[in-house]
């Protein structure tokens, strides 16, 4: 059986692999997770619940991200307009129909599967560089069509989105979004950890790994890359969906290029090829730019340098991206691996042979 952690822990049945948590610490971690994540909200400001509500939206899309590139091995660049698809179909049927959250929702969801569809079809064709091309021009299509929606209709500062109704409650308290985002999030997870286990994730491995092998092996291809970007799609648009509806409004000024850069980053930091690593480089590359800001403020002067907040940011980004690219490519759950191991090997962690 295959070792599972440096500490000796082996599977001895074949149950193990379809257990989610398959050992007492990590059901345990989990558990003190859960409690924690539901005492957050009773003890947290409401500038720290904002942050939390940020960093849920951002896994929603990370994992998206991540099961397509990390996983399936298909690169794009189409991600912040994918988001904006979502988000623009969750404001246009708002706006002119009325439609509920438990409809527009699905809605932006549909309309990013079909989406991912259509620019699915070129990755049969296309690998590497072109088809991250061919995704950009994805972002440049869907935010002209954003645009000129906003233009005939007048709005000019963007489309207003009524907040969403829950169970007969209105979704204007933060803790009650941190709820909802929450239970979006936790969804989105659990639903990529077992996609990974199917047959679909397995295919997605192979495809990821060398394409003749996994076609050699009675893998259809096509098929299997098609799936990974309506599937990614689908997720994309729906966290759009949920941005929207948290930030009250859409305008396409919100869906620049640097927010492609920014979930590219969420997963090269995190760490390619791992859920977990979406979620820590979701939470980084959100919280990021804050850190960066309160670091200013700290130092002598910091009031006159509030000019420089965003160069500095953007500068600091950069940086912090090369630094992981260099020295760190396994991410943040190489970090984390390294350590967990260090403690489950401590005090007879010996240096390996060289």
């Amino acid at each position: 059986m295959p070792q599972r952690h440096s500490s000796g822990y082996f599977r001895t049945d074949y149950a193990d692999d379809w257990r989610l948590l398959q050992t007492r610490g990590q059901r345990g971690a989990a558990a003190v997770g859960l409690v924690l994540a539901c005492v957050f909200p009773l003890v947290a400001s409401a500038f720290l619940l904002d942050l939390a509500n940020q960093v849920l939206i951002a896994v929603v899309g990370a994992v998206a991200l991540m099961l397509l590139t990390g996983y399936a091995g298909q690169v794009s660049l189409g991600h912040a307009g994918l988001m904006a698809a979502g988000a623009f179909t969750t404001g246009i049927l708002a706006r002119e129909t009325g439609a509920p959250f438990w409809i527009a929702l699905p809605a932006s969801g549909a309309v990013g599967a079909l989406i991912g569809f259509l620019f699915g079809l070129p990755s049969l064709r296309l690998r590497g560089l072109y088809l991250a091309v061919s995704t950009l021009a994805l972002h440049f299509i869907v935010i002209h069509a954003g645009q000129e929606y906003e233009t005939r209709r007048g709005l000019s500062s963007g489309v207003v989105i009524d907040p969403p109704s829950l169970f007969g409650a209105e979704l204007v308290d933060p803790r009650l979004w941190y709820a909802a985002l929450f239970v979006c999030a936790g969804a989105a997870v659990l639903f990529a950890l077992n996609l990974l286990r199917s047959r679909t994730g397995r295919a997605w491995r192979a495809l990821h790994g060398r394409e003749p092998v996994a076609e050699a092996l009675g893998i259809p291809v096509a098929g299997a890359k098609v799936s990974a970007f309506v599937i990614a799609s689908t997720l994309t648009a729906m966290s759009g969906s949920l941005f929207a509806y948290y930030r009250g409004f859409v305008s396409s000024e919100a869906f620049s290029l640097f927010l492609t850069i920014q979930y590219v980053a969420m997963i090269i930091i995190g760490g390619m090829g791992s859920i977990l690593g979406a979620v820590l480089g979701a939470a980084f590359v959100t919280l990021f730019p804050y850190l960066i800001e309160m670091a200013l403020a700290q130092l002598p002067g910091g009031a006159s340098m509030s000019s420089l907040v965003f160069a500095v940011n953007y500068a600091a980004f950069g940086l912090v991206m090369i630094l992981f690219l260099l020295f760190e490519p396994q991410g943040l759950v190489g970090i984390w691996h390294r350590l967990r191991n260090w403690f489950l090997l401590w005090p007879f962690r010996q240096r390996p042979l060289k």
